[in-house]
């Protein structure tokens, strides 16, 4: 449809006197702006519509066997919102209103048009089609955006309850549209502590910030994510709530940070473990010299020799197991069943489950989980989180839940307690050589098991809170 310059106007009329009549008029009072050209009845009408080539319609009401609304019906099953004046007959309201209902953006009383506002009724009528277009194709690319966005957007009121929500949103939060539609924003947060800290503030408060909050979806999975609110209609108070979805950006980040600070944990045991080691043989050397010796046939003399070399020992083998936890393993792969291979490390812990009376609750996957894996080393990784969640738990009251799901090309095990849970402080510490709550153990258990799975391609990350219970989460990639 043209656009610039002269504009080009349909007049669809059985009447060429009227034609005449309003082409006058038309170069009286805007002589060179509009190009009027003629369709003297319906099916020319019709034919020159479907060339497109028009930026304004003229049409008479009555055109022989039909009528303008007829008209106006067609551009409707074009899919076409053209603008269109209807000229109708004095005293024919019952049309006019009808005209209006079916898509005119105007209409005059053939008997009463003069030039002044024939010409205001064009002027007005493309002036508000051009405004109308460009509203429209306006909503249409920010509909795109709101449809297609990988981001979930939220559209909430000043309440804060949720009333518009895009795909993204749904799928990801796992609500369907009327119940996603009764919540309020503070209802998606992990806690209701966070949710109602959030609730506290006004709306106004947050000023388009990116903040990062913790989510919790339909299906009871977290999710981390940013959010940025800003006020989208200041009249009807509505904000726009841009959300973007950071879980696997964290967790990459985290296993990153995982295997960089497992590498330089290992360098510095090797450091460790060679500065140690060496003055350590010379020591026994010299204590097993010194028992050889007439000054060792002493009471004292033997006793003191026995302590330096008993310790000696004890030195070395913390090397030694300090060495072992912290080196890359040797592995010997095969195809393992994940669900028999947690029922073995759970009859390996049989005796202390007995001891502490507790129970045991699984939700296992309905498909067994098959990854590439060493039964051995696997099996220690996985004894070594369960004994930990069993002596965390106070005897005849705790529960050990055993969980798997599979997401995609992974399967996530789960293994909860409802012990006495870990500080913030401790749980950064939680894979650290030699660090333990425990009155015995070297603080190597969690090392190693850290090290074991790093090297199955896996990741292990732990969730707890004082007297809330402790959560270990351990990731597998998925063989099939």
């Amino acid at each position: 449809m043209a656009n610039t310059g002269m504009k080009r106007i349909l007049m669809i009329d059985d009447d060429e006197d009227d034609f005449f009549l309003v082409n006058a008029l038309l170069q009286d009072i805007s002589p060179d702006q509009y190009l009027l050209e003629w369709a003297s009845s319906y099916q020319k009408g019709i034919i020159a519509i479907e060339s497109m080539q028009h930026d304004l319609y003229l049409v008479d009401y009555r055109l022989g066997g039909f009528t303008g609304i007829d008209v106006l019906k067609h551009f409707r099953q074009l899919g076409i919102n053209a603008p269109v004046i209807l000229f109708t007959g004095k005293g024919d309201y019952r049309i006019d209103k009808e005209a209006m209902e079916a898509g005119a953006s105007d209409y005059l009383v053939k008997s009463e048009i003069n030039a002044a506002l024939l010409e205001r009724a064009i002027r007005y009528t493309l002036d508000k089609y051009a405004h109308l277009s460009a509203i429209a194709k306006s909503e249409k690319r920010y509909f795109s955006i709101f449809e297609k966005s990988n981001d979930l957007i939220l559209l909430v009121d000043a309440a804060q309850r949720i009333i518009a929500a895009n795909p993204a949103a749904l799928r990801l939060l796992g609500y369907d549209d009327a119940t996603l539609y009764s919540f309020h924003l503070q209802d998606l947060f992990a806690t209701e502590e966070e949710g109602a800290r959030f609730a506290a503030q006004p709306l106004s408060a947050f000023n388009t910030q990116h903040k990062e909050y913790l989510f919790r979806n339909r299906q009871q999975q977290l999710l981390e994510v940013t959010m940025s609110v800003s006020l989208l209609d200041e009249k009807k108070e509505l904000y726009l709530c841009l959300i973007q979805d950071v879980t696997a950006q964290k967790q990459k980040a985290r296993e990153k940070q995982q295997h960089e600070k497992f590498a330089i944990t290992g360098r510095i045991a090797r450091v460790v473990a060679h500065e140690v080691r060496n003055p350590l043989t010379n020591i026994l050397l010299a204590t097993s010299q010194l028992k050889m010796e007439p000054v060792a046939e002493t009471e004292d003399a033997v006793l003191y020799l026995d302590i330096m070399e008993r310790n000696c020992t004890r030195i070395n083998q913390l090397v030694t197991e300090l060495l072992q936890s912290t080196k890359m393993v040797e592995l010997t792969m095969q195809e393992q069943n994940l669900h028999t291979m947690i029922h073995k490390a759970i009859q390996m812990a049989a005796d202390r489950m007995q001891l502490h009376n507790m129970r045991l609750e699984y939700k296992l996957a309905n498909h067994s989980p098959i990854i590439w894996a060493d039964e051995e080393k696997l099996l220690i990784a996985l004894l070594n989180i369960i004994i930990n969640g069993i002596e965390a738990m106070e005897p005849g009251k705790g529960v050990l839940e055993i969980e798997t799901t599979i997401d995609n090309n992974k399967v996530l095990l789960r293994i909860t307690d409802n012990g006495s849970g870990i500080s913030a402080e401790n749980l950064g510490k939680l894979f650290e050589p030699f660090f333990t709550s425990k009155t015995k153990g070297t603080g190597l258990g969690l090392t190693a098991t850290q090290n074991i799975i790093l090297n199955h391609k896996g990741t292990i990350n732990v969730k707890s809170a004082p007297g809330e219970g402790t959560s270990f989460f351990v990731t597998f990639p998925l063989l099939c």
